[in-house]
């Protein structure tokens, strides 16, 4: 059905799409004969005459849309081979001894190479339109995944606050000090979270659109890691994490900004549902052509039947605290929207002791636009 689809959507012949075919059939052939008479004059030899035009027909086969261009053309060279190449000279004669056989042959294989021709450049416009959807597919899946996320994870800190906040109106009389400190503290830390989630949501503006890739530049890998870590101990100074990165200088293509974002939102996702007091390790490792970043929590671990729909966009999916404002739903999507930008791989896997996430980035490029 997609193909037959797809098949329906073969540009239309228009006037100018005529003109070009005409064009195009033309100059080939023109070029065939040129070339063809250059053999003929200095060597008498027409035996490169048929590969001549052969050569022209699938070219012009190639740059044109449809079948009669080539097929047109078979036909043409058919007969300049006949009249201009094969005695006697500027004029048809096809009773030569054999030469109808010839005539026939060549009409045959000059169609089937145009024909063959269009064919191959069909089925290549049909895949790549197939590839099109798949892309534009993957893209509103992405898109109502995030939608989902958004949806659960801006409503709940949402309503918390609301609630709170409505409570210390309505008992203002009645709180005592500690009280209203603990129900500040409470909207200033929903507060918090919506800040952190809006900056995910600020984060893949940066993704291009039109085709869910990110402008890159060689970045050092100590940097990115050692920025990432500022800005996360700076909304939680009281966790520790171990950092193993290679000890040599490692640039990676990369856009820094969304990287890092990146591994906040992991090392968050460990702090909120590893609930360990072991550190929590990021190690790094690089090889030939890629570069992998793993965060390592010592706590539950995940749910294994909630690992592959984990990055999808769906808070639910994971393992819930007690807290439920701290679903890394939009963020877990926003960590794969980026990688997948980045034209990385990004997956969660249970170990002994808890649970890790690694991310794996190619090396090589500076840029996949």
């Amino acid at each position: 059905m997609i193909l037959s689809d797809l098949r329906d959507r073969r540009p239309p012949i228009t006037r100018t799409l005529l003109l070009h075919n005409i064009k195009i059939t033309l100059c080939y052939l023109a070029m065939a004969t040129l070339v063809s008479s250059a053999f003929f004059v200095l060597s008498s030899n027409t035996a490169n005459v048929d590969i001549i035009y052969i050569m022209a027909i699938v070219l012009i086969a190639r740059n044109t849309e449809g079948y009669i261009p080539g097929i047109t053309a078979a036909l043409f060279s058919v007969l300049l081979i006949n009249m201009v190449f094969t005695y006697p000279y500027m004029s048809l004669n096809f009773t030569l001894d054999g030469y109808p056989v010839t005539f026939l042959g060549m009409t045959l294989i000059a169609s089937l190479t145009s024909t063959l021709t269009t064919q191959l450049k069909e089925q290549t416009r049909i895949l790549n339109e197939r590839e099109h959807m798949l892309m534009e597919a993957e893209k509103e899946k992405m898109r109502a995944n995030l939608l989902r996320a958004i949806s659960h994870d801006l409503r709940t800190p949402l309503t918390s606050i609301i609630g709170t906040a409505s409570s210390y109106l309505e008992q203002d009389p009645v709180l005592s000090e500690q009280d209203k400190s603990l129900l500040v503290a409470a909207i200033a830390d929903d507060a918090q979270w919506l800040l952190h989630m809006v900056e995910n949501l600020l984060s893949v503006t940066r993704i291009d659109d039109r085709t869910a890739s990110v402008k890159t530049s060689l970045e050092p890998l100590e940097e990115v890691v050692s920025s990432a870590l500022v800005r996360f101990y700076k909304r939680m100074p009281d966790t520790r994490v171990q950092v193993e990165i290679p000890d040599e200088l490692i640039m990676i293509p990369m856009d820094a900004t969304l990287i890092e974002q990146v591994l906040i939102n992991l090392l968050e996702n460990a702090v909120c549902h590893g609930g360990s007091p072991v550190p929590i390790r990021l190690s790094v490792s690089a090889g030939k052509s890629e570069v992998r970043f793993s965060v390592r929590d010592f706590g539950c671990g995940i749910d294994p039947g909630s690992l592959t729909a984990l990055f999808d966009g769906c808070s639910s999916a994971q393992n819930h605290s007690s807290d439920s404002r701290k679903g890394m739903g939009i963020g877990l999507s926003i960590c794969k929207t980026i990688i997948t930008a980045h034209h990385g791989h990004i997956f969660a896997e249970n170990h002994p002791d808890g649970a890790e996430f690694t991310f794996i980035l190619p090396l090589g490029e500076t840029s996949y636009e």
